[in-house]
């Protein structure tokens, strides 16, 4: 591994090695995001950090912490392995069903702000549902 030093925009360097390896994993954090239609802002609040640190993360800037990857794997329902690249990530379902179809029409139908709001609730009764079976899911609060 080479051990050249590069700046960082937080106090102290960052290996290039692991500028790499961290501007890689953010893409797939990106990549992620996107295909589930969020914003970095509600990728932040989900996962109990800034926006700007989500930012940093997907262009490799900050080094994600063991915790956070923990909680983007639970927000994507992926194993670790798999938002590291060394597993195959499961294919969305296919179609929706028809009445799935028009609850999401029902939706882009709300303004932004209700559509933030109906999110949510689905996101905590999520998490109540997989607390009610015994998994480990919490709300993300630093």
């Amino acid at each position: 591994m080479s051990d050249t030093l590069i700046a960082s925009p937080r106090p102290g360097l960052i290996k290039k090695d692991s500028r790499v390896y961290f501007a890689m994993l953010g893409s797939r954090v990106t990549q992620l995001r996107k295909s589930r239609g969020m914003t970095q802002a509600e990728l932040a609040r989900a996962l109990g950090v800034s926006q700007q640190a989500v930012f940093a993360y997907e262009i490799g800037d900050r080094r994600i912490s063991v915790l956070v990857l923990e909680r983007i794997a639970t927000l994507f329902k992926l194993s670790i392995d798999q938002l590291l690249g060394f597993g195959p990530v499961p294919s969305r379902k296919g179609r929706l069903s028809p009445r799935a179809m028009r609850h999401a029409e029902r939706l882009q139908a709300l303004s932004k702000t209700q559509q933030r709001f109906v999110v949510r609730i689905i996101d905590v009764l999520e998490v109540h549902n997989s607390e009610s079976k015994g998994g480990s899911l919490r709300p993300f609060r630093n």
